[in-house]
């Protein structure tokens, strides 16, 4: 039991990596605050294209990119675009090919999520906003949108928290987010007790993100 301690709970480890596992903590927020609204917005204009367009050819690009992107694993995206771009002579830098790798499989999810939102509206709805002289988008973004969002906001806050656990997926570009941090201090010290220590930051970041989504659903059954 002593050796499982001081190898997986040693304090000493903990006091020495705590200030470089939070920097690498703060990585992993601020990177999160780029990518879920940005894979939010790209989701949102995805489900409107897919759910307002006329063009059954639009609408069909539009499937077939939410269909590609949601099952396409997200680690083998990021590899594709930091490393497989290059080739094609687009050099990237780190943080860009984790925004855009992140952004292009997020949006598939949030798109399903607005699309499911917006078709929950009730018809009359736009209708009714249109009989009071409101153009058809000015109708969708002040009348149908808003609605559709709060129908769905534990889907989305659900969508934001997987994305900030995929945050960890940034690791193999050398993105010196979270979980590099961690296995950067456990290479140097030869002790997995960073690695339990960033589980750890992870569980007190990502548990009230979690009780307020089990709010919310209950809020929603309700």
């Amino acid at each position: 039991m002593e050796n499982l301690i001081q190898s997986f709970f040693n304090l000493q480890t903990y006091r020495d990596v705590f200030p470089y596992l939070l920097q690498g903590l703060w990585t992993t927020v601020w990177l999160s605050a780029i990518v879920i609204p940005l894979g939010a917005l790209a989701g949102l204009l995805l489900a409107v294209a897919l759910t307002q367009s006329g063009s059954r050819a639009l609408r069909g690009l539009v499937i077939a990119c939410i269909d590609f992107f949601r099952a396409f694993p997200p680690l083998v995206l990021l590899i594709l675009v930091y490393f497989g771009w290059p080739f094609l002579g687009v050099e990237l830098d780190k943080l860009t090919a984790v925004i855009i790798a992140f952004c292009l499989n997020n949006a598939s999810y949030f798109a399903e999520v607005f699309r499911a939102g917006i078709e929950g509206v009730p018809k009359g709805q736009m209708e009714a906003a249109r009989s009071t002289g409101l153009a058809r988008w000015q109708a969708l973004l002040y009348v149908v949108i808003p609605q559709a969002t709060r129908n769905v906001l534990p889907d989305l806050v659900g969508n934001g928290i997987e994305v900030l656990k995929l945050t960890t997926i940034a690791s193999v570009v050398a993105l010196p987010e979270l979980l590099r941090a961690a296995r950067d201090a456990q290479s140097l010290l030869y002790s997995p007790s960073p690695v339990v220590l960033a589980a750890l930051m992870y569980l007190a970041l990502l548990w009230p993100l979690t009780r307020w989504l089990g709010r919310l659903e209950h809020k929603r059954a309700r």
